[in-house]
Formats: structure tokens, sequence, C-alpha cells
């Protein structure tokens, strides 16, 4: 599907009609509204351009570059010892994307369904959710795009939460938080544990650098614990309760979770003080207006599934495994010379992990196995540690990753400067155009002078822009009395005042406004973060 007929179509749409008034407003209106059906459009078909490519190309026995359902069934043998290495396979045949689900055009749709709006109704009634859940145009688009517009994409989320929900399940048990946030993963990856959004967020529950640090995920040139969904799921859990803990409400603390506590307390003040999130709906962020009704939406999905004749995927993951603790360097190589077990399965069940090595000297790891080769990998444990270390700790390899790192990930913050273009800025930050476009959502090349773009990387040498990690789900990137790359940070407490966290920290008003961009009218609250340095 060409862009190109589409946008002359649009523009004859917009061809002032003699005789007729024109609003500008409303025109402007009309061009977002057509741009991002446009866009939803142009997504569906590349989509399914991508699948249908995937499904007609020919066999490649010699760079195994394109799979087809064929190649993938002869790749494996279905048997007890390596069903549970499917997973990979799944997310390679059937490719499930973070981004394929937009829920910033959930406002926009105007979907129907055989369904009566009082079986919906009844259906959230007997849900007899903890969070309040409420029915309207929105929440209707969000559950008819699950059920029925992608429902091979549901499928395979349905597959995959009938191991993950359980777990989280657990979690949200363990700290005392409503069971139903385990839904927020279907809408935050699909439940893809690798999953990777535009904006860098990484892992099941998608977090930023700053915010995964913020809540003690480790993140360095071996281990993501994004990645983990376990891991990860309890640092969602922590940041879930804070936000609670600030808003005292359940849909505004999983809003928050998406653009951030101050985005939500900014639409709190701009509806003149509600509270509650439908009142405070056309304040929020688009994309925030959007996560509650997908929430509502994939709470249904997960109950009534079957009433829509949605069969869940077959993906296979151990019922049993077993956890061990290591103190020593390991890779995964050993592991799977030694005992058998398909590399795939371990990368799997130990997502964390960048380059298939445990870095068991830096402190205590664990790693996740399948319960058949417990047994064998504790005859052949101290086997294991030894086998081809000089191989596969060899010097160079050990230094290039070292070199290029992990998923500490530098974001600059350049300032447009007049004359700049996104051509000129791209050059500069060595990357692309597009990817500048993607990183800020710019429809357009048009940028105007001090505007603050994102760019992913390294900064360059006396660009002298301002770098820092990113932030993440959009909260503050800090912690209580601590000290990152140079910045230091206060954590607000009850009765606090801009002004006496200055005379606390030694550092002028003036700067802690400059620094968090802020200024008198701002309002804090307990828990915020206030740079300081």
């Amino acid at each position: 599907m060409k862009r190109l007929p589409l946008l002359l179509m649009l523009a004859l749409l917009l061809v002032p009609v003699p005789g007729q008034a024109q609003n500008k407003k409303k025109q402007t209106q009309l061009i977002e509204e057509l741009t991002h059906r446009l866009d939803s459009l142009q997504q569906a078909y590349d989509s399914l351009y991508n699948e249908y490519q995937m499904l007609t190309a020919p066999a490649n026995d010699t760079d195994g570059d394109i799979l087809v359902d064929d190649d993938i069934e002869n790749l494996i043998d279905y048997n007890s010892d390596n069903i549970d290495s499917l997973l990979s396979i799944y997310y390679i045949q059937k490719q499930i994307d973070v981004n394929d689900f937009d829920v910033a055009t959930l406002d926009l749709d105007s979907l129907t369904s055989n369904i009566p709006d009082e079986v919906y109704i009844e259906r959230l009634k007997k849900m007899n959710s903890f969070i309040p859940v409420q029915f309207n145009k929105v929440v209707k688009n969000a559950i008819i795009r699950y059920t029925e517009r992608m429902p091979m994409v549901t499928s395979r989320i349905i597959g995959l939460s009938t191991y993950y929900m359980p777990l989280f399940e657990e979690i949200f048990d363990e700290y005392g938080l409503p069971k139903e946030l385990k839904a927020m993963a279907v809408i935050e990856s699909a439940l893809n544990p690798r999953a990777v959004s535009r904006a860098r967020a990484k892992g099941m529950w998608q977090f930023m650098y700053n915010t995964a640090k913020m809540y003690g995920l480790e993140m360095t040139s071996y281990v993501d614990e994004r990645l983990d969904p376990l891991t990860s799921c309890r640092a969602a859990a922590q940041l879930l309760k804070d936000n609670y803990m600030i808003f005292g409400d359940w849909s505004l603390a999983i809003a928050s979770y998406n653009c951030g506590a101050g985005n939500v307390s900014k639409a709190i003040r701009r509806s003149g003080g509600k509270t509650d999130f439908w009142e405070i709906y056309d304040y929020l962020p688009r994309e925030t207006r959007g996560y509650i009704p997908a929430f509502i939406a994939a709470l249904y999905t997960l109950n009534y599934y079957p009433e829509h004749g949605i069969v869940p995927a077959q993906v296979s993951l151990p019922a049993h495994v077993d956890t061990f603790h290591i103190n020593k360097n390991l890779h995964f190589g050993q592991i799977s010379e030694n005992i058998g077990i398909p590399m795939e399965t371990l990368r799997d069940l130990n997502t964390q992990y960048l380059h298939d090595i445990i870095p068991g000297t830096e402190h205590t790891y664990i790693l996740n196995l399948p319960h058949q080769y417990t047994l064998a990998f504790v005859d052949q444990e101290e086997n294991i540690y030894n086998y081809k270390d000089s191989v596969f700790f060899n010097p160079v390899a050990v230094k290039k990753i070292k070199e290029t790192g992990g998923s500490g990930e530098q974001r600059v913050i350049h300032k447009v400067k007049s004359g700049e273009t996104l051509g000129s800025i791209a050059k500069k930050h060595h990357t692309t155009v597009a990817n500048i476009k993607r990183w800020n959502g710019l429809k357009s090349d048009n940028i105007r002078v001090g505007q603050r773009l994102y760019i992913y990387g390294s900064a360059p040498k006396g660009s002298g822009t301002s770098t820092q990690k990113s932030s993440g789900s959009s909260q503050k990137s800090s912690t209580a009395s601590s000290s990152t790359a140079g910045a230091s940070y206060y954590t607000v407490k009850s009765g606090d005042t801009l002004g006496g966290i200055a005379k606390k920290t030694g550092v002028s008003l003036n700067t802690i406004y400059k620094l968090n961009n802020l200024n008198s009218k701002s309002k804090i609250y307990p828990g915020m973060k206030i740079r300081t340095k």
C-alpha cells in the first residue's frame, strides 16, 4: 500500500470549498485523525505483508535467514528433552511486536460487533474486579480489537498467559496488590520477554533504563534484569505500589505507570482537581487515554476468550523449573554441551543474560533449568565449570563484550538551535532521520528552535548537549539520596516544600527549578524525586 495516493486523497478532502467558512482548528483536528487512521492502515498492511512474505518465501538451506513453517517443523525433534525450546522458535515464527497494538488511536475508532453492549456490560460485572472497570465506546473498541480484529495475536497471548499469569498473580499477592494488575503485561509487551518498544523500553514489563535502576534492576554488559519476567514483575509491583500511595486510586496508578506520576498530577490540576480517570481523560497524553481502556479489555479477554472462539496457541514451557545459585562464571555452552539441554531452552528460561554468560564471580546469580535436567547438572556441576573455560571465556571475547556493553544506553537530549535540521542533527549524532523521528514521535521533518529531541546512543564530543540515562515509564530517574553519573536526588517527604528542600540540600531554589523543569507554581508530592545537582 503506497502512502502517496492516500495522502493525495487526504489533500483533496481538505481543499477549501468556495462559499464555506473554513475553521482552521477543525481542519487541523481532521488532519490529525486521518493521519492516525492512515498510520494504522499502513501498520496493518505492513504486518500482513510481512506475514505473507514469511509464509511464501522459499526455503534457504545455506544462510538460514528465511524460515517457513516446514523449515521450523524440521528444526526440532518433538520429544520431552527439547519441547521447552519451542518458545524461542515460536517467537521467530510468530513475531509479537510490542508496537502493534496502538492504544493511542482507540478513541479515534468506531468499531462494531454483533455482540450487544449489554452482554459486554454483564460480563464485566461478573468479573468482580477489585480494580473498577467501566464500559464505554473506547473500552468497547479495545475489546473488539483483542477479540475480533487480532484473534491470532490474542491466541498467542492467551497461550503464553497460561504459563506466566499464575506466576504474576503470586508476585502481586506477595506485595498485597490486586491480582488484576497481571493484565498490564499484555498491554506492555504482549507477554514477550524480549520486547523492545520504539522508546527503548525493554522486557515484558517495559522498563526504561532509569526507572529500572530506580527499582533495583541490574543492567550491565552481561545482565539486563528488565528481560527477566519475574524479577521485572517484582519491580513493576513496587512501582505500582508507589503510584497507588501517591494517588490512592488504581486507575490513576496504572495510568501513571504509562506516562509518569508527574503527567497524571498535571492532568488532575488542569481538570480542576478531579481525581477520577475518566474525568481527567481529556487532559492526559493521548497514549495514556487508551491505556486504561486497553487494560480493561485485556482483563476481559483473559476471562472471556472462549466465548469469542479463541483457542490458546500451543506454547510449551516446562511445568516445573529448578533454580540454582551460581557464584562462578558459567557459559550456557558449557551447560549445553555437558548435559544436552538445547541452548535455546537455556536462553528462554534465563532471558536476562545477554551473551549466554552468567558472571557468577561478580555476585550470586540465578540459573533456571527444566526439572528433567536437574540431576545431570548436579552430578556434573564441577566439571561443567571447568569445561572449555579457556574457550568460552577467552580474553578477546570478554573484552569485546565489555567494550560493546549491555543495556546501559545513553539518552542524549538535543536542544534544537537556529538553522538546524533533522538531517544535520542526525549527522551530528551518527544516526538517521528515521530514528530521530521514531524516538520522538515526529510525523514530519518540521522542528522548531528550542525543541528538545531524544537521541539514543553516545553523545558526540563537544556537542553541547546534555546526556542522561533514559527515563523509564516516564518516571523520574533517581533513588532516595542517590547519586547517578554526578547527579544527586532528594526524595520528597510529607510536608516538604521546594524552598525547604533547597535549604536542606544547600542549593538555590532557582537551581532546583532549572534542574527539574519546575517553577514557583509547581506542586510536589511525597515520593517524588527532585534533582539537586
